[in-house]
């Protein structure tokens, strides 16, 4: 296996490469002006270290897969063409209106609540280039009033005369019939041609989302015109980087589903988030691999936190309606939740609570925390963790970045000690303190929402950050073990390098399994299987379009039910093709039925409600090899005790009033199996293990350890 797998991070762009068994990992901080430049910087740090050539890694790697951040970014910076919007007429209003819920949709609850000061975003796509046709398709898919060409193209002139450069075209009922938005993008360029437009995208809402929902659909398709020259131009300068340097196979592209597709099949809206989605498809091989049950999935990086989950027998768990910076969309994305909370997150006095606020404003890669001495003046989690004695001023990085002590402690005193009135120590415990309960309440609360209790899961902590704080979060929820995964620093590189290529189709539907009124059973088998069989017919010619064998396809049926009309709904992976009799159809509810006690207390099933379908999904994807982590982590047989520490010095712990000798330990010099006693720090060249007291450390293989709770 030789792979090349990167995620381009807001601070960091982490490479994986694996070759012939041997996997390096290496890190580079990200150049935002041009992304080919940190992945270059990256991906020579990692080929130096077996002694290759740029030459010899293009030509001899299967596949280049990547994950970005390019698409959060252009959004947070509001970088797009002017999009001009064609609905049917009397729907011009509902972007606009949005629900009625747009003021307060990716808001903090906090601010969402603060109706007086509530402002909407600025729209992408202001009313005035938002324009009604003439036509109307029923919610069955019949045609009640036919297209008015003559109508679209007048209204295609007045978007043009106004300035538009990209087109959404969003019709009401497309979902069940999209012959009118087909025939929209016809006109448009039968009236600009290619030739007379250049490279402005006509994007039809019915091919970004599956399912109906006006509102969602439609912002669906709008974020994904935005993003489109963004994403297009970004990517295609790093395909093209690759090209330059001999590279010939096509480049792929993480997608925000849990899968992955070349250049030419990749919507701008399915990179979002891309990256932490990828840790989270790692997480969830990892799981299987070591048996460790229920797992929540946590990545500590420069600059966000992010949560997910990942549960024992296969519950998938979607945003079927995720809000993507302002604006709520309904593509299928894996549930990610996102807090501004990492090693470059910004603290700093609050002057109306009298306390310490850490993020969700970040340092970034450039200038970064004050003790990276590269012009940063505001103090950071980073240099709070320094300031405790944590984090080795000269080996940090792998020794990349000399961390300055001096800038850390003028920061922190600055903006957090002296109006705090206390000193550097003092002000330090407190940001560390303050972010790993932000982090900790974060992750309850997400568990908690859905069901679940944080002591029956396994926290997995990664990122660069991960094991720095892993201990005082777990501390704070109640967790007994925690795992750091192998090569945690890059962990969701190592997903993009394991992910499959995946195209994900789905379906709204309106089927009752159980009807409570009649207590009968669904048995239209035969509509059920016809749905079923277009939607994998729409994946294997996404794969074959992208080369993939026929026989290498296979697909993976969910459904989205409920009881009656509960808004909560879970996803049921059906674990079958075809619905062919009763047994099956009983076996389904009693998956659902299982799950749904499991998240809500058994007892809490509600069949008398009726039992509905409300989603059909189909996920079609190929496989490929993947790396082992079966045996990374030591037995009780393999544990022994970890040799003497080579340095002794002091740091500060929130347990503690003063500073306690701490054993400092090189991760490279503790066999498989070592116990490292609390307190100690481990220190490899991409991260650092914190060992709290109250716990205990069992090193594994890769740069992995279990952390332990111990009496």
């Amino acid at each position: 296996m030789r792979r090349v797998s990167v995620d381009i991070g807001g601070t960091f762009t982490d490479c994986s490469l694996v070759w012939d068994g041997q996997y390096v990992e290496a890190k580079a901080l990200t150049t935002h002006h041009n992304l080919a430049l940190g992945f270059n910087a990256s991906l020579a740090n990692a080929y130096a270290r077996l002694g290759l050539s740029l030459e010899d890694v293009m030509e001899g790697v299967d596949s280049v897969r990547y994950a970005t951040t390019l698409g959060t970014n252009a959004l947070i910076e509001r970088k797009g063409p002017r999009v001009g919007l064609i609905t049917t007429a009397g729907f011009e209003s509902m972007v606009p209106l949005s629900r009625g819920r747009g003021y307060g949709e990716g808001l903090p609850d906090r601010q969402r609540r603060d109706l007086p000061m509530a402002e909407r975003p600025t729209p992408l796509v202001p009313i005035q280039r938002i324009v009604g046709i003439r036509e109307r398709v029923g919610e069955r898919g019949d045609i009640l009033m036919p297209l008015d060409a003559d109508d679209v193209r007048a209204m295609v002139r007045d978007l043009v005369d106004g300035g538009t450069q990209a087109f959404v075209v969003s019709l009401v009922n497309a979902v069940v019939n999209p012959e009118h938005e087909r025939r929209v993008a016809e006109i448009i360029r039968e009236e600009f041609p290619e030739h007379m437009l250049g490279s402005a995208p006509v994007i039809l809402s019915h091919l970004v989302g599956g399912r109906k929902g006006e509102y969602a659909r439609t912002s669906s398709a709008i974020v994904d015109a935005f993003l489109h020259n963004t994403m297009y131009h970004g990517l295609a300068t790093l395909e093209l980087n690759l090209r330059d340097h001999g590279y010939r196979k096509p480049m792929l592209v993480i997608h925000n589903s849990g899968g992955m597709a070349q250049l030419n099949s990749t919507d701008a809206l399915q990179t979002i988030h891309s990256g932490p989605v990828a840790g989270i498809h790692a997480s969830e091989h990892l799981a299987a691999e070591t048996d460790l049950g229920n797992v929540v999935c946590t990545d500590m990086g420069g600059t966000s936190f992010d949560i997910g989950l990942v549960v024992k027998g296969g519950v998938k768990f979607y945003d079927f309606n995720p809000v993507i910076e302002r604006w709520m969309v309904n593509i299928p994305m894996v549930h990610l939740v996102t807090l501004g909370s990492g090693g470059g997150s910004i603290a700093r006095y609050d002057r109306l609570r009298r306390t310490v606020v850490v993020g969700p404003e970040s340092a970034g890669s450039d200038p970064g925390p004050a003790c990276y001495n590269r012009g940063g003046r505001e103090p950071t989690v980073t240099d709070a963790d320094l300031m405790l004695g944590y984090l080795p001023a000269d080996r940090y990085a792998g020794g990349a970045i000399k961390l300055n002590a001096r800038r850390a402690e003028t920061a922190i005193r600055r903006a957090v000690g002296e109006p705090l009135g206390v000193d550097v120590v003092e002000a330090a415990k407190a940001i560390r303190e303050k972010v790993d309960n932000d982090m900790a309440n974060g992750i309850a609360q997400e568990l908690r929402a859905r069901g679940y209790e944080p002591r029956h899961f396994t926290l997995l902590a990664y990122g660069g950050n991960g094991p720095l704080h892993a201990c005082g979060i777990a501390k704070v929820i109640g967790v007994e073990r925690v795992l750091v995964p192998p090569f945690s620093a890059i962990f969701s590189a190592i997903g993009a390098g394991n992910m499959q290529q995946m195209h994900i189709h789905e379906m709204s539907v309106y089927l009752t399994l159980y009807d409570s009124n009649t207590r009968a059973l669904f048995d239209d088998y035969d509509r059920f299987n016809a749905i079923v069989a277009e939607l994998e017919a729409r994946g294997r010619n996404d794969l074959a379009r992208q080369g993939v064998a026929a026989d290498n396809v296979f697909h993976r049926l969910e459904l989205d039910m409920r009881y009656g009309n509960q808004l909560a709904q879970t996803t049921v992976v059906a674990g079958i093709e075809r619905l062919t009799g009763a047994d099956q159809l009983l076996g389904l509810i009693e998956a659902f039925s299982r799950d749904y006690g499991r998240r809500n207390g058994e007892g809490s099933q509600a069949p008398e409600a009726g039992i509905r379908i409300n989603t059909m999904r189909v996920a079609s994807y190929s496989t490929v090899p993947s790396l082992n982590f079966r045996d990374v982590l030591p037995g009780a047989a393999d544990r022994r005790a970890a040799p003497p520490p080579p340095l002794i010095r002091p740091c500060h712990f929130l347990s503690d009033d003063g500073p306690r000798d701490t054993a400092f330990h090189d991760l490279d010099d503790l066999p498989f199996g070592s116990v490292v006693a609390a307190p100690a720090v481990v220190i490899s060249p991409s991260t650092t293990f914190l060992v709290e007291p109250g716990w205990q450390l069992s090193v594994g293989r890769h740069g992995s350890g279990l952390f332990e709770r111990v009496a």
